[in-house]
């Protein structure tokens, strides 16, 4: 079994969330008190993956403040980015810190809760041996805004259909993967590819599982479900304590900001 090193996607610019990421980065959206970001790296230190890369440009220095804490010291790295790569770009950029490891990929504007020990143990030890990704999945309420998977009895991707008018289910990518040596490989091949939804994925059908998430799942990068995620149940902290850092963030004036913003 390979070791598995993180890479959560952190850089992007939240026009969605505009003028609340006009001065605070996305990641850090706030879910109760305390923020996206840490609420990831919690999920991965507590499941055992503690290797994680970050990647940064939308307000960078705001994000690596964040990530100077002690509490992420020796395990968690960051990689600016100047101008945006895309997601195989990054992870072509950053090949050497992932080589021979299986890499959990994660858009880190995704809300989620979910038995994440359970989604590593299903790709490491359940998934068919031929698939080389493993993909989260979700039931979306609203399909037509999502990518859309369709699958075999096996819970192997045969087609997508990406934000399209009334389409065949609501199993919904969740942008959260794990990917074999081999897939890294492939995207090194094919340095002309950015996109990963669009440019990778469609390469590998029939190639990739699917974990199916019932917990929680949303996308705070829209307003709506940004706002929805203050009212679910809050995960547990695996860093209690509050540093200089949270102090600081429990009195932003995000908080109110997102209370406050109309749809």
């Amino acid at each position: 079994m390979n070791k598995v090193k993180a890479l959560l996607l952190a850089a992007g610019l939240g026009t969605r969330l505009s003028p609340l990421t006009d001065n605070w980065p996305k990641c850090l959206m706030p879910i109760g008190n305390r923020p996206l970001l840490e609420y990831w790296l919690g999920t991965l230190y507590s499941s055992g993956v503690s290797e994680v890369l970050v990647n940064l440009h939308h307000h960078s220095e705001k994000v690596q403040e964040f990530l100077n804490r002690s509490r992420f010291e020796g395990w968690v790295s960051s990689v600016f980015e100047d101008t945006l790569l895309g997601t195989a770009g990054t992870l072509r950029a950053n090949k050497e810190y992932f080589k021979d490891c299986t890499t959990l990929l994660v858009h880190a504007d995704n809300w989620c809760q979910c038995d994440f020990g359970d989604f590593l143990n299903y790709h490491h030890n359940h998934r068919p041996d031929h698939c080389l990704i493993t993909m989260m999945t979700f039931e979306s309420p609203t399909p037509e805004t999502c990518g859309i998977v369709e699958t075999d009895t096996a819970g192997v991707v045969y087609a997508f259909h990406e934000k399209t008018k009334n389409p065949p289910g609501n199993r919904a990518n969740g942008a959260v993967y794990l990917l074999e040596p081999e897939a890294l490989m492939w995207i090194n091949e094919h340095p002309n590819i950015s996109d990963f939804s669009t440019e990778v994925l469609p390469n590998f059908i029939g190639k990739i599982a699917t974990w199916d998430n019932y917990g929680i799942h949303r996308d705070i990068g829209a307003l709506p479900m940004l706002q929805l995620a203050q009212n679910d149940p809050q995960q547990k902290s695996y860093w209690p304590e509050l540093d200089s850092w949270q102090i600081e963030f429990l009195s932003h004036p995000i908080h109110q900001q997102i209370a406050q913003a109309e749809v």
